[in-house]
C-alpha cells in the first residue's frame, strides 16, 4: 500500500496563499503588508479555481503566490517597519507624561529607511528601470503640480517638482522628445530615451482640489518608491550624457518664477577632471604622510613643490577643455553653447532651430518652453509670466509670437502671430505646418492625436488624410517665415524643364476637355432631335401642346418613383477582373476544405472585417 498524502500539500493550495494566512506568517498589520508589496512589486494574483486555491472553500478572498510571501519574509524593511512602531509607541507615552523634553530627543532619532535596495532588486538592468519609468514620471507631475496635503508634506512636493524639472532638461539637452498631445486630462508627451519610448501625462497648471475619497496613504508609498526610483534614473541619463548631476539651482532665477531656467545644467569635464586630479593628489599625499612620518627634509619638500604644481595643471586642464559644449539653461533659450560648426548646424537642423519665439502672457508658458526647446528652438516669454527671459516683445530677432487672444493691443509687421496649436501639430507631424489656419482669429483645425494608428478598414478623419497625404507630398509647407527656410530651384535649367512639362501636360488637358466637348455635344443634339420629333408626332394626333407637357411630367415622375424603389444604397458594383474573379474562387475553395471548427472562425473574421469597413463607410 503506498504512502497516503495529505490534503492541501500540493497543487493550487499550495501555490497560492491568502491574504489572511500571508499575515498570521509574516506577523504583520494589513497597513504594513499592503505598504511592503507596494515597494516589492507584488500584486494579487487571481487563480483559475478559487474553491481549490481557498482548500475547498467558496468565500471570497484575495490571493498571492506562495513564493511572493516566502519572498517577503527575507525583506529587512520589515525589521524597519517594527521599529518605527516602537519609536510612535515610546513617543506617544512622552507626550502622555508631558515629558516634552523627551519627546523632542525621541523625535530627533526618529528611524528612517531608504528604497535603494529595492531599485537595484527590482530593475536588475537600466533598461529595464526606463520600461517601467511611465507610472513612475506620471505619479511625480502629478504631485510636483499638487498643494501640500497631510501624507505628502512639503519636502516631497519640492522634491517632485525638483525631479520632474532635472528629467525635462535631460529631454531638452538630447532632444529626445518625439509627440505631444492635449488632451482633457492633460497633456501626453512621448520620449525616445537609449532606445525605449517613455509616455506620460502632465496635468494642467489650474489650481488643484484636493480630493477627499483618495487613499493619499497608498499613493504615498507609491510615491516614495517612485522618487527613489526617478533619482537613479537621472543620476544616470546626466552623467550618461556627460553632465554635472544634481544641477545647479539659482536661487535668484527661482524666487522670480524663471522655471526651467532656474536650473543650470552644465558639462560635467572640466570639474570632474579637476576633482579626480585633487583627490589623486590628496590621497598620494596622506597615503606619503603616513607611510613616510620619519623623512627627510628633502623628501618634504619634493612633496611641497609636487603639490605646489598642482593648481598649474588644473589650470591647463580647464584651458585645454575650455571649448567643451555647456548646458546652460537660464542663459540662453537653444540650451546649447559651442563655438564649433557643426554643433551650431546640428543645432539648427532641428525643427525650430532657425526660429524665435516669444510667448505672450495668456499661453501656457510651462509647457511651450518646454516643447519648443526640446526642437531646438529660442524663445522669450512677458515679465508678467516670470523673470529671466532673453529676449523682449520689442527684440528684432523674434520671427514668431505665440497668442491666444483674437484682439491684439500692437503688432510687429516683421513677425508672424499664430495659435499655440501651431506648434503641437509641427511637431506631431514633424515639420512646419502653414500658418494661415493658425493665425489669430481663424478656426483652428482639429487637434489628431498622433498615438493613434489607423488599421486597414479604420475610419480616418479627414484632417489625417490630408496631413498624411501633405506630409507625402511635403505640401502647405511654412514659406513665410525666413528667407533661408525657403526651398529654391538648383538652377534656372530646372525651371525651364519644370515649364515645359507643364505646358505639355496643359496642351494635353485642353485635348481632352475639347473631345469630351465635342462628344457632349453630339449627344445633346441626338436628345433634342428624338424630343422634335415626338413633339411633331403628338401634333399630328390632335393633341396640344399643354396637354403634351402634362403627359411628359407624369412620366418623368413615375420613372423616378420606379428608379427610387430599385436602386440600391451601394450604387454599382465595380467591374471585377478576371485574376480577382479566380483569386476569389481559390479563397472559396480554400475555405471549404477546412474542417468546420476552423471554417466557423474563418466565417466570423470575414464577417467582423465586413461589420468593420461598413462602420467605417458609416462614418
Amino acid at each position: 500500500m503506498g504512502k497516503l498524502k495529505k490534503k492541501y500539500t500540493e497543487g493550487a493550495s499550495r501555490t497560492y496563499t491568502t491574504r489572511n494566512r500571508a499575515l498570521k506568517k509574516l506577523q504583520l498589520s494589513l497597513a504594513d503588508f499592503r505598504r511592503l508589496c507596494i515597494l516589492k512589486g507584488i500584486y494579487p494574483v487571481e487563480p483559475r479555481s478559487a474553491k481549490r486555491a481557498n482548500r475547498g472553500s467558496t468565500k471570497p478572498t484575495t490571493f498571492y503566490y506562495t513564493q511572493d510571501v516566502k519572498l517577503l519574509s527575507s525583506e529587512p524593511l520589515i525589521a524597519k517597519f517594527r521599529h518605527h512602531k516602537i519609536f510612535l509607541r515610546r513617543l506617544q507615552h512622552a507626550l502622555g507624561k508631558k515629558d516634552f523634553t523627551r519627546a523632542k530627543s525621541l523625535n530627533s532619532h526618529r528611524p528612517e529607511y531608504t528604497l535603494n535596495h529595492l531599485v537595484i532588486e527590482r530593475y536588475p538592468s537600466f533598461t529595464d528601470a526606463l520600461r517601467d519609468l511611465d507610472d513612475a514620471l506620471c505619479m511625480v507631475f502629478l504631485f510636483a503640480s499638487m498643494p501640500s496635503v497631510k501624507r505628502v508634506p512639503k519636502q516631497g512636493i519640492e522634491e517632485c517638482k525638483r525631479l520632474a524639472a532635472e528629467f525635462m532638461h535631460y529631454v531638452i539637452f538630447t532632444h529626445s522628445l518625439r509627440k505631444v498631445f492635449l488632451s482633457i486630462k492633460g497633456i501626453y508627451y512621448q520620449a525616445e530615451i537609449q532606445g525605449q519610448t517613455v509616455t506620460w501625462i502632465v496635468p494642467y497648471q489650474f489650481s488643484q482640489r484636493t480630493p477627499d475619497d483618495v487613499d493619499f496613504k497608498v499613493m504615498a508609498t507609491f510615491l516614495h518608491f517612485y522618487r527613489t526610483l526617478l533619482g537613479f534614473v537621472n543620476y544616470r541619463l546626466f552623467t550618461t550624457v556627460n553632465l554635472s548631476y544634481p544641477p545647479k539651482l539659482d536661487e535668484i532665477l527661482d524666487e522670480n518664477a524663471a522655471g526651467l531656467g532656474s536650473l543650470k545644467v552644465e558639462s560635467r569635464r572640466v570639474e570632474d577632471i579637476i576633482g579626480n586630479v585633487q583627490s589623486d593628489g590628496e590621497h598620494d599625499a596622506a597615503n606619503n604622510a603616513e607611510a613616510n612620518k620619519d623623512t627627510s627634509a628633502q623628501d618634504k619638500a619634493a612633496m611641497e613643490r609636487r603639490l605646489g604644481s598642482l593648481g598649474t595643471k588644473m589650470q591647463a586642464i580647464a584651458a585645454a577643455d575650455s571649448a567643451a559644449p555647456a548646458y546652460q539653461v537660464a542663459s540662453d533659450g537653444a540650451g546649447l553653447h559651442s563655438d564649433d560648426e557643426d554643433d551650431v548646424a546640428r543645432a539648427e537642423s532641428l525643427l525650430f532651430g532657425k526660429q524665435v519665439f516669444f510667448l505672450s502672457r495668456e499661453v501656457p508658458r510651462y509647457s511651450l518652453e518646454f516643447i519648443i526647446r526640446a526642437f531646438g528652438g529660442r524663445l522669450g516669454w512677458d515679465s508678467s509670466s516670470g523673470g529671466g527671459s532673453p529676449y523682449t516683445e520689442n527684440d528684432h530677432a523674434i520671427s514668431i509670437q505665440i497668442v491666444d487672444r483674437p484682439v491684439q493691443g500692437h503688432r510687429f509687421l516683421d513677425r508672424i502671430y499664430v495659435q499655440p496649436q501651431w506648434i503641437y501639430d509641427s511637431i506631431n507631424a514633424n515639420r512646419l505646418l502653414n500658418t494661415q489656419d493658425y493665425l489669430v482669429g481663424e478656426q483652428l483645425p482639429p487637434h489628431l492625436s498622433p498615438f493613434v494608428e489607423y488599421a486597414q478598414g479604420d475610419y480616418v478623419p479627414e484632417e489625417a488624410s490630408r496631413m498624411a497625404a501633405a506630409a507625402a507630398g511635403f505640401e502647405g509647407e511654412v514659406s513665410n517665415l525666413k528667407p533661408e527656410d525657403r526651398d529654391e530651384p538648383e538652377s534656372e535649367q530646372e525651371e525651364a524643364t519644370a515649364d515645359n512639362v507643364e505646358g505639355e501636360s496643359a496642351d494635353e488637358d485642353e485635348q481632352l476637355d475639347s473631345s469630351d466637348d465635342e462628344e457632349s455635344d453630339e449627344e445633346g443634339d441626338a436628345k433634342a432631335e428624338k424630343q422634335y420629333q415626338k413633339q411633331i408626332a403628338a401634333e399630328h394626333a390632335g393633341v396640344s401642346f399643354s396637354e403634351y407637357h402634362q403627359q411628359q411630367q407624369q412620366k418623368k415622375k413615375i420613372k423616378q418613383s420606379d428608379n427610387s424603389k430599385s436602386v440600391k444604397p451601394r450604387g454599382k458594383a465595380p467591374k471585377r477582373s478576371k485574376a480577382q474573379i479566380e483569386e476569389e474562387e481559390r479563397q472559396k475553395m480554400a475555405i471549404s476544405m477546412l474542417s468546420r471548427k476552423k471554417r466557423r472562425v474563418v466565417n466570423r473574421a470575414q464577417a467582423d472585417a465586413y461589420k468593420q469597413s461598413k462602420d467605417a463607410n458609416a462614418l
